[in-house]
């Protein structure tokens, strides 16, 4: 119940109000009081101010709460017994109130009771006949009724305070989870975007640089697709861009495919085969399906030592099915966990409720198969 804060208004509302009657029955000369001027309401009053002090310095400090607990009830007696009017009875209602935001429910049912208890007890010693009396029992009844409604309310504040905290533990774990989709996003987008032109302008300029002087055509020819993944990785920048400022186009994937093919040159054949209509497939299938392709492109230009790569995605009515496949020198299958490349294509997939498969021995190349269903909706 640690935290928990009690309604502000209530206790000076009240401590106010019996200062005033008090103050005002003495004055007034509404019984057999000693006396405005006397010991006694100087008692009162001083007993009163201290109780509403030990309230406010529990409230801006972090005092341990039994103490506290124990103060506010001995100078509520203190003030009881001070006040010839008898109204200063209803401060007990904030004893069990206070003590529902410090200790729970069920404390505060003690206390509560413990009020009660008190109360019939010093009419036991002072009035043998009280349950004769009218005025007694009322005001017996009313005290109960008064510590029913304050355990209620203090329950009422809990479960608002309780609810609110809830409310904005649950906001900061959405935020959180938010800026972690989104940092993996990016990172996803960079590695998938700019990691797969970089290893392409890499490889192209370690060819341009080994046939320098024994074929310069090929080194040219190197230079060239360099260049021409230069652009590529600034285009993919700009789109990256625009996906920030909500200005997402649709991937077009018959000519972005197309764009890798690669019959002869420097660096290993790429084959690409496309059948099947986009139409249908959403943007987050299309992206998942370009990165998933990007990637298995870029695996195989850097790691796979491959002579040929084929790029095949079949569109059906009912799912998309891509395969890349190499002749390189493959990998254990354990190593498909490790590595962001491989972890971010699979995040991807699984987003659009596809699924990833990878057929791949050492030595015997490697089999990529990604399928996405044509209705699946982005998790």
């Amino acid at each position: 119940m640690a935290g928990y804060v009690p309604v502000p208004w209530v206790s000076p509302l009240l401590y106010g109000a019996v200062l005033l009657s008090g103050l005002y029955h003495l004055a007034a000369g509404l019984g057999e009081g000693p006396g405005l001027l006397a010991w006694s309401t100087v008692g009162f009053v001083a007993a009163l101010v201290a109780l509403s002090a030990v309230e406010t310095a529990g409230r801006r400090w972090s005092l341990p709460r039994w103490p506290l607990l124990i103060a506010q009830c001995a100078l509520t007696g203190a003030v009881v017994v001070l006040d010839t009017s008898g109204l200063s009875r209803v401060l007990f209602v904030l004893l069990p109130f206070t003590a529902y935001f410090a200790f729970g429910r069920t404390t505060s049912l003690i206390v509560g009771a413990l009020c009660l208890t008190g109360l019939l007890t010093g009419y036991l010693l002072t009035a043998p006949d009280w349950y004769r009396d009218t005025e007694y029992v009322s005001d017996l009844l009313m005290l109960g009724v008064g510590l029913v409604l304050a355990i209620s309310m203090a329950a009422v504040a809990v479960g608002e305070q309780r609810a609110r905290r809830e409310v904005q533990e649950y906001a900061a774990r959405v935020a959180q989870l938010s800026a972690a989709n989104e940092r993996n996003r990016l990172a996803r987008d960079i590695h998938d975007s700019l990691g797969h032109h970089l290893t392409a302008i890499s490889v192209q300029l370690e060819i341009a640089s080994e046939f320098g002087a024994m074929d310069p055509d090929a080194a040219g020819r190197a230079l060239a697709e360099a260049r021409e993944s230069v652009k590529l990785a600034l285009g993919d920048v700009r789109q990256s861009v625009r996906a920030l400022r909500e200005e997402v186009t649709r991937p077009a994937l018959s000519s972005a495919l197309a764009g890798w093919a690669r019959e002869g040159g420097s660096g290993p054949r790429v084959t690409v085969a496309m059948t099947g209509e986009e139409d249908g497939y959403g943007t987050p299938a299309l992206t998942t399906i370009y990165r998933a392709a990007q990637e298995a492109l870029t695996n195989a230009l850097r790691h796979a030592r491959a002579s040929w790569v084929s790029v095949d995605l079949r569109l059906t009515d009912d799912s998309a099915r891509l395969t890349v496949a190499d002749d390189g020198c493959g990998f254990a299958p354990a190593e498909a966990t490790v590595g962001f490349g491989l972890t971010g294509m699979r995040e991807r997939v699984h987003m659009v409720s596809g699924s990833v498969d990878i057929d791949t021995r050492p030595g015997e190349g490697t089999r990529l198969t990604i399928v996405v269903p044509r209705r699946g909706g982005e998790r």
